[in-house]
């Protein structure tokens, strides 16, 4: 068996399962999506949204990229942002990093990594406007962990600047931007304490120590 095969195989077991349980399940779950939260993550195959939150679907709007990374001139994420505010008006909005993040790795370390720096640039601007605090960190494992928490950080005020998001709140439109970090020693979920939920330009996020 291939292992296309064996995914094919895996998903009829899945879905026979799913039905024996509740035979309504797909039927029910086809008719809408109606989900509360837009996950914004990285693509790190161990940070799944649905399962982190022990949600089924249906529950979570997601976007994923490497590094979690909210760009103004990335139409991908606006349009899922844009959707997800203004059509299916979710009410929270997670921009979800997790400590020893590769993408973050890759952008302290000097190296050159082909195409990716390109996207990584973007990490790298997190990192010129604290670059004081994460030189003064010693050991690289620590520093590249705060470097994903300030990256959260960042990303919530990128996000909650966006034309999408500032219109929203002038519509009236009740929704939050939060930022998480998860660990995967642990799978546990962390909240960095810079949520916003309006546009007060002194509302601005701060980064967590």
């Amino acid at each position: 068996m291939t292992r296309l095969e064996d995914l094919f195989a895996r998903n009829r077991r899945w879905s026979e399962g799913v039905r024996r349980e509740e035979p309504e399940y797909f039927s029910e779950l086809s008719k809408q999506q109606a989900p509360e939260f837009l996950w914004i993550g990285c693509s790190d195959s161990r940070v799944p949204a649905n399962q982190i939150m022990d949600l089924p679907p249906g529950e979570v709007f997601v976007h994923r990229n490497i590094a979690n990374v909210v760009v103004h001139t990335d139409l991908n994420c606006l349009s899922v942002v844009h959707y997800a505010v203004n059509v299916l008006r979710i009410k929270h909005i997670i921009i979800c990093g997790h400590y020893g993040c590769g993408g973050i790795k890759a952008a302290l370390d000097g190296e050159d990594h082909g195409l990716i720096d390109n996207w990584l640039r973007h990490i790298h601007d997190v990192y010129r406007l604290h670059k004081a605090e994460l030189d003064a960190i010693e050991k690289m494992d620590s520093r590249v962990d705060r470097a994903c928490e300030l990256n959260v950080v960042e990303q919530v005020g990128h996000l909650s600047d966006s034309s999408i998001l500032r219109h929203a709140w002038r519509s009236g439109i009740k929704v939050s931007v939060h930022g998480l970090i998860y660990r995967l020693e642990d799978g546990l979920l962390h909240d960095l304490n810079v949520s916003r939920h309006g546009p007060d330009l002194h509302d601005r996020p701060r980064p967590t120590s």
